[in-house]
C-alpha cells in the first residue's frame, strides 16, 4: 500500500510539472512567467527532490535523500567506522545509533568524496567516481530511458519506469546484510534464483563476508545460515506458526512471521509489525550470527546462536547436544562414539555409530532374523536435518516408519505433520522447553536394555518405599510399647490407698505411698546378681527364687524374683510390698525397694549374712 502511494505521488508530481510547463508556454510573454518558474522549482523540490533521484537530480557526496512519510530512512554517502572509504547506502534517519541497512557499492568503495549517485542515459541507477567512471550499477534486466529512483517508507530503494510506474529494480531483491519488515528472503525452485542476505567482512568493511542467510524451500521449509556455502545454523522446520527448532519462538513472535509462495515459483519468508514506527530488523553480523536489532541496538534483541549447541552438526551424526551438560555432546541411546579418542578430546564431529545392527539390516545382509526393532523416545528435541514429510496421521506415523527398513527415526508435529529420516541424524539438540518428541529406531536388544533400566529403577523405588514403610511401622510400634511400659510402671507406683486399704486389717497401720518406695532398675539388679546366676541363688520360696547381690556402692541385697508360674498376681505382690514396707521390727528384714518392668516383679530386701529368724528358732538343720 505504501509503495502504491509513493508511485501515485511520483506520477502526480510529474503530471503537475507537465501542467506547469503548458501554462508557462501560454503566459511566456507576460510578467507571470518568472513567478511560474519559481513556483515550478518549489514544487519540484517539494514533490520529488526529497525522496527521488533523476538524471537531472542526482545525489552528490555528501548529499542524501529521505523517504517521504515519517522520514524513517535516508539514502546517501557514508564511511564505516575506522575507514575512510565512501559507500552509498540506506540508513535509519532519526535514531542516535547510526545503522546501515543496505550498501550499494560494497565490493568497490569510493576512495574520495567526489562520488555521484545518478540515473544514466539508458535509465540505470549508477554510482560514478570523480572521473565519471561507473563503479556500481543496478543489475537491471530491461532498462528504460525514462526512469527515476525513489526511496520508499519501507526502506526499499526502487527504480521506476516513469510512464507506467513499473519497478525495474529494487534493493529488497538485492539485499546486503539486513532484513527489514516486509522484505522477503526467497528461493525460486524454477529459476534457482535466491534472495539472501550476506554478512560484512568486518564492522569496517561492508564487502561480502563468509556468511549468508536464506531459506531452503524443501518440505518442510527451514531458514539456514551458511558459512562459505556449508550449513552453520538451522531454524528447524516451519509449522505454519513458528520454526520448531527455535525454542523461544511463539506464535505471535514479532507480530507474526509469514511463509508463502508467489506465482513465479518463489517461496519466501517475511515478517512485519503492527506498529510501523517500531524500528527493528534482523542483521547477519560478520561472525555469522543472525541478530535482531531495536533502534540500531543489537544486544537487547534475539540472536540465532546462544550456545555452542546452536552451531550446525556440533556433535556429528547420531550425536545430540545439550548446553547444560558437560561435555555438551553425547550419543543417542544404542549408539557409541565413532572415534573414542577424538570424542574424549572434545572433538565430536565424527559422531556416533550403532552398537547393535537393526533387525532388517541383518536380514538384508543374510544374517539371522531376530526380534523386531523398536523406537526409543527422546523428549523436547530439535529434530534432525533432512526430514522427509508425509501426510500420515500421528497414530500411523510410527507404523509407517517401522514398516520401512530405511526409516531410522520419526517425529510428529501438528503443524508440520509426520516427519521421517532415512539418512544420518545430524544437528539435534536437547531443549529445556518446547521442542518435539523424537523416536529413534534401535535393535530389540537395545530396547530391552532401556526397558530393563526402567524396570530396575521402578523396582528399586517400590522396594525402597516398602522398606521405609516397614521401618516406620516398627519404629512406631517400639515407641508405643515403650510408652505403654512407662505408663504401666507409673500406674503401679501411683497405686492409691483406696485400692490398697481392703487388704489391711490393722487399725494401727497407715496406708503406704508407693511413690516413696525406691524403684530399682532391672538391669541394675541383673548386674548386682551376675545376671541371676545360680551361684548367687540363696534359696527357693513358694513364689520364686531369692538371689544374693551386691550393688555398685557395695550394699549387699537379697532379691526375691517372683516366678511367672507362681500364681501370685499383681494384687498379692502389692500387698506384700505394703505390709513389709510398713512393719518395722528388729527380727524382720527391711525392704529396700521393688522392681516392676514388663512381666518382671521383684522385691529387694536387706541381706542378713547370719541367716534369718527361722534358722535361729528351729535350729541348724531346719
Amino acid at each position: 500500500m505504501k509503495r502504491s502511494n509513493d508511485l501515485i505521488m511520483l506520477l502526480v508530481s510529474k503530471i503537475f510539472i507537465h501542467t506547469i510547463e503548458q501554462v508557462m508556454g501560454r503566459v511566456r510573454n507576460t510578467g507571470m512567467s518568472v513567478f511560474l518558474v519559481l513556483l515550478c522549482c518549489i514544487c519540484l523540490e517539494f514533490c520529488s527532490a526529497t525522496n527521488t533521484i533523476t538524471a537531472s537530480q542526482p545525489i552528490k557526496d555528501p548529499g542524501y535523500i529521505i523517504s517521504n512519510n515519517g522520514s524513517a530512512f535516508k539514502l546517501g554517502f557514508f564511511s564505516p567506522e575506522n575507514s575512510s572509504n565512501r559507500y552509498v547506502g540506506i540508513l535509519y534517519n532519526n535514531i542516535s545509533v547510526r545503522t546501515v541497512v543496505w550498501v550499494a557499492n560494497r565490493q568497490k568503495p569510493l576512495r574520495d568524496s567526489n562520488g555521484v549517485l545518478t540515473i544514466s542515459e539508458d535509465g540505470v541507477l549508477v554510482i560514478l567516481n570523480g572521473e565519471k567512471e561507473v563503479i556500481w550499477s543496478a543489475n537491471v534486466t530491461n532498462s528504460a530511458p525514462n526512469s527515476s529512483a525513489q526511496l520508499l517508507d519501507s526502506g526499499n530503494l526502487v527504480l521506476l519506469e516513469n510512464t507506467t510506474g513499473t519497478i525495474l529494480w529494487e534493493s529488497f531483491q538485492n539485499p546486503s546484510d539486513t532484513i527489514l519488515p516486509t522484505m522477503k528472503l526467497s528461493a525460486n525452485v524454477r529459476t534457482g534464483k535466491n534472495v539472501q542476505i550476506t554478512s560484512w567482512k568486518s564492522p569496517s568493511d561492508p564487502s561480502i563476508g563468509s556468511f549468508s542467510c536464506g531459506i531452503q524451500p524443501l518440505s518442510p521449509p527451514q531458514v539456514f545460515i551458511w558459512k562459505n556455502g556449508s550449513p552453520y545454523w538451522r531454524s528447524g522446520p516451519w509449522n505454519n506458526r513458528i520454526f520448531i527448532g527455535i525454542p523461544d519462538m511463539n506464535s505471535v513472535y514479532l507480530d507474526g512471521f509469514k511463509y508463502g509462495d508467489d506465482p513465479d515459483g518463489s517461496y519466501y519468508i517475511t515478517f512485519d509489525f503492527v506498529d510501523k514506527s517500531y524500528l527493528s530488523n534482523f542483521a547477519l553480523d560478520s561472525k555469522g550470527n543472525l541478530v535482531q536489532k531495536y533502534n540500531g541496538v543489537e544486544n537487547i534483541g534475539w540472536s540465532a546462536l546462544h550456545t555452542e549447541c546452536d552451531v550446525y552438526g556440533k556433535c556429528g551424526a547420531f550425536g545430540t547436544c545439550n548446553p547444560k551438560n558437560s561435555p555438551i555432546c553425547s550419543c543417542f541411546k544404542g549408539f557409541e562414539p565413532n572415534n573414542t579418542e577424538e570424542w574424549n578430546q572434545g572433538n565430536w564431529t565424527s559422531g556416533c555409530v550403532r552398537r547393535t545392527s537393526l533387525q532388517c539390516e541383518r536380514v538384508n545382509t543374510g544374517g539371522e532374523e531376530g526380534k523386531r526393532d523398536g523406537f526409543l523416545k527422546l523428549n523436547m528435541m530439535k529434530v534432525p536435518d533432512f526430514a522427509a514429510w508425509s501426510s500420515a496421521l500421528e497414530n500411523k506415523c510410527g507404523e509407517q516408519c517401522l514398516e520401512n527398513c530405511s526409516c531410522i527415526a520419526y517425529a510428529f508435529d501438528t503443524g508440520v505433520g509426520c516427519m521421517s529420516w532415512t539418512k544420518k541424524l545430524i544437528d539435534t539438540q536437547q531443549f529445556n522447553t518446547s521442542g518435539v518428541d523424537l523416536y529413534i529406531r534401535v535393535a530389540y536388544s537395545e530396547l530391552d536394555k532401556a526397558r530393563d533400566v526402567k524396570k530396575i529403577v521402578t523396582i528399586t523405588v517400590i522396594t525402597g518405599t516398602i522398606i521405609l514403610f516397614i521401618c516406620t511401622y516398627l519404629l512406631w510400634r517400639w515407641v508405643a510399647n515403650q510408652k505403654a511400659r512407662k505408663k504401666k510402671a507409673t500406674e503401679i507406683l501411683m497405686f492409691n490407698r483406696e485400692e490398697a486399704q481392703p487388704k489391711f486389717h490393722s487399725d494401727n497401720l497407715d496406708q503406704v505411698k508407693l511413690q516413696e518406695l525406691p524403684l530399682f532398675n532391672f538391669e541394675k539388679l541383673a548386674s548386682a546378681t551376675k545376671n541371676f546366676h545360680l551361684s548367687n541363688k540363696l534359696g527357693q520360696g513358694g513364689f520364686g527364687p531369692v538371689y544374693w547381690g551386691q550393688l555398685s556402692d557395695g550394699q549387699e541385697i537379697a532379691v526375691k524374683r517372683l516366678s511367672k508360674a507362681s500364681g501370685q498376681g499383681l494384687q498379692e505382690f502389692m500387698n506384700e510390698v505394703v505390709v513389709i514396707s510398713k512393719l518395722q521390727h528388729r527380727n524382720l528384714v527391711r525392704i529396700f525397694g521393688c522392681c516392676v518392668e514388663g512381666e518382671e516383679k521383684m522385691l529387694i530386701y536387706e541381706y542378713m549374712p547370719n541367716k534369718s529368724l527361722d534358722a535361729f528358732l528351729f535350729g541348724k538343720n531346719y
